[in-house]
């Protein structure tokens, strides 16, 4: 087994127009690798993982660099790595007008990242869905709350 690529440093946006045309040649003539990250390791600066090819990376960026869909992270020779972003899991909430107060209130405590869609409060699932699930048990017990598929 071969030692892991280091990715020290974001080079650029592939959309980017310089280096769109260079990838779009390498694309033709080399490798365009894929490094999926998931939605929840976005702010972490050092982690392993394997491209869509199963090329090993340990990425070890610096603390002002953030990745996002589109990074260029690797560009040597004919070979290319870009980031996409996996996509964000959402628990969908329905609470009732008596509780929706209270649903905040939890969701805030824990740190959840939400977003409101109508009457509804959606949940970033960002681990197992069944750690989210034990914290809303006492809130579908009592009727407060409704996860809505």
């Amino acid at each position: 087994m071969s030692d892991p690529l280091v990715i020290e440093s974001i080079i650029g946006d592939r959309g980017d127009p310089a280096l769109a045309e260079r990838l779009h040649e390498i694309g033709h003539h080399g490798v365009v690798e894929t490094l999926v990250v998931d939605p929840a390791d976005l702010p972490r600066r050092r982690f392993h993982s394997h491209t869509d090819a199963g090329t090993a990376c340990f990425v070890a960026l610096p603390r002002s660099a953030r990745l996002f869909d589109g990074a260029v992270v690797w560009l040597e020779g004919q070979r290319v790595i870009v980031v996409r972003v996996g996509e964000q899991r959402w628990l969908r909430l329905a609470p009732g007008a008596d509780a929706a107060l209270e649903l905040g209130y939890l969701a805030g405590n824990l740190h959840w990242r939400v977003r409101f869609d109508g009457d509804c409060l959606l949940v970033a699932v960002d681990g197992p869905i069944e750690a989210y699930l034990a914290r809303l048990k006492d809130f579908q017990q009592r009727g407060k709350v409704r996860i809505v598929e």
